[in-house]
């Protein structure tokens, strides 16, 4: 099977980014990360519908989904490793790495991994 090669412009765009060494004390409070993915999403020029909506899971981490017009923009939380994960699905005509750079630049820890896709 061969792989798909769409000549059209993708409509979206799907970023992530890893962060490794991350204190667990910041990454069981929500206020302070629903504080950092509205600023992460305002650098972007997202446009948000509602508040941040956060679930505790069961081993302490946090889940922070805040919607788009077009998309989305989460955090997921894993306290005990030390690990925060961004996941951004936004229009192709925002740029979702002026929202990780945010992320980046308040956890003060630089991204173990990241990947690109196009969507749509």
């Amino acid at each position: 099977m061969s792989a798909l090669r769409d000549k059209t412009p993708p409509l979206m765009t799907h970023d992530g980014a890893d962060y490794r060494g991350v204190p667990a004390s910041l990454l069981r409070d929500q206020a302070s990360l629903s504080g950092l993915l509205i600023a992460a999403a305002g650098a972007a020029g997202l446009t948000t519908l509602d508040p941040p909506i956060v679930r505790a899971l069961p081993r302490g981490g946090l889940v922070i989904l805040l919607l788009l017009d077009l998309g989305h923009v989460a955090l997921h939380t894993m306290p005990d490793e030390g690990v925060l994960a961004l996941d951004l699905l936004v229009s192709a005509r925002k740029d979702a790495r002026k929202a990780i750079d945010v992320v980046t630049r308040r956890l003060t820890v630089r991204p173990a991994r990241a990947t690109h896709a196009d969507r749509g």
